[in-house]
């Protein structure tokens, strides 16, 4: 079975900020409907992100305005075109994350979000792996019965 990539889904044409973008800027970017998270650019590549959990964060612990580059998060974890949905969500839930920066050739392709990954995935993934016969069963007096007696 071949695996879609995140190539398959329609990234969110999600607009990029320079990190010396003021907070507020950033802000009013975020609270259009269609954006849940800014990409931080720099010389084309992408340096961080910010969301509104960000700004939500920096309003609650001071009364200062300063630019992005210091609420975004980074390091940013980033994925791929190439990867798969498995492999970006995986990247999603080991990080942490609920938006992952497309990147190819250190430039930013768009946002892949946890909401638009959604739909393309199994809601539960089961991986069973079995050792002994199912329908084999121990008895209490050491004998085994299987699904034949």
């Amino acid at each position: 079975m071949i695996e879609p990539t995140v190539d398959a889904v329609t990234l969110h044409p999600s607009p990029t900020i320079a990190p010396d973008t003021s907070v507020s800027e950033a802000a009013q970017s975020l609270r259009r409907t269609d954006v849940a998270a800014l990409s931080v650019v720099a010389d084309e590549s992408t340096v961080g992100i910010v969301t509104e959990s960000d700004i939500v964060a920096l309003v609650a612990e001071t009364d200062e305005r300063p630019p992005v580059r210091t609420i975004m998060s980074s390091p940013v974890t980033t994925i791929s075109s190439a990867a798969t949905l498995a492999e970006a969500a995986a990247t999603m839930r080991t990080s942490g994350v609920k938006h992952l920066p497309v990147v190819d050739d250190d430039s930013y392709r768009g946002l892949l979000s946890a909401r638009t990954l959604a739909p393309y995935l199994p809601r539960y993934r089961l991986e069973i792996e079995w050792h002994d016969d199912p329908l084999c069963l121990d008895s209490s007096d050491g004998d085994s019965l299987t699904a034949g007696d």
